[in-house]
């Protein structure tokens, strides 16, 4: 995807799509990529979605990665909104 850090470089392919919440205290539509550390992981998009339904500052999405940046952080990149 364009402007996205590609994979681990270790080639073991574990930059990939999944369903997550991410954790922001004031949502900002214009924000494509966030720290691991604000990413929460689920199996299904129902999962996310429930997960983020009682809490106001989760948002239930699509994201790719982890990628580590040039700063050694690993990210993840906003695919989608659920």
């Amino acid at each position: 995807m364009h402007g996205m850090v590609p994979p681990d470089p270790s080639g073991e392919g574990i930059s990939q799509a999944a369903y997550a919440t991410v954790y922001m205290p004031k949502f900002k539509n214009s924000r494509n990529r966030f720290p691991a550390s604000c990413i929460t992981v689920y199996a299904t998009p129902q999962e996310a979605l429930d997960a983020a339904r009682d809490d106001a500052k989760r948002f239930a999405a699509i994201v790719q990665g982890p990628s580590k940046s040039s700063e050694g952080q690993y990210i993840f990149y906003l695919r989608q909104w659920l």
